[in-house]
């Protein structure tokens, strides 16, 4: 079965962007996937909260990959689009593209999808949407 391409341009809203810097780093001097991924998940927690109007928490991840490295000083963009809706529950499809400096053509670096949980004051559970 073949590959499918990644998508030609962001799917879903703008929820951050960041420059990425030499501290954000391994010692291949690429940037940590795991900077990227909290990069992404706090993008993701931004539209989670907003429809939950309430703190979120992150309780997964599914089907992340990493299809490109990113390099120190690229501009990372994440981009959220909301995928399902539960009673306690949201999944997010979170993309992150990076370019280099203003004349580079923007690149998707990773995907995944995030699920986000509403919790009340207590940390418990609660509805989404929930006053």
């Amino acid at each position: 079965m073949a590959e499918t391409p990644p998508p030609a341009s962001p799917v879903g809203e703008l929820v951050i962007r960041a420059i990425a810097m030499p501290a954000d780093t391994n010692a291949n001097g690429d940037i940590f996937g795991g900077w990227l991924m909290s990069q992404m998940d706090l993008g993701g927690a931004i539209v989670a909260r907003n429809l939950a109007r309430s703190r979120v928490v992150t309780v997964a991840v599914d089907g992340m990959s990493f299809v490109s490295p990113v390099d120190v000083g690229d501009t990372v963009t994440c981009y959220a689009q909301l995928c399902r809706v539960g009673r306690t529950s949201m999944k997010v499809s979170i993309e992150a593209w990076a370019s280099h400096f203003a004349h580079d053509t923007p690149r998707r670096v990773t995907a995944g999808i995030f699920t986000y949980v509403a919790i009340d004051a207590e940390g418990k559970p609660r509805a989404v949407g929930q006053s």
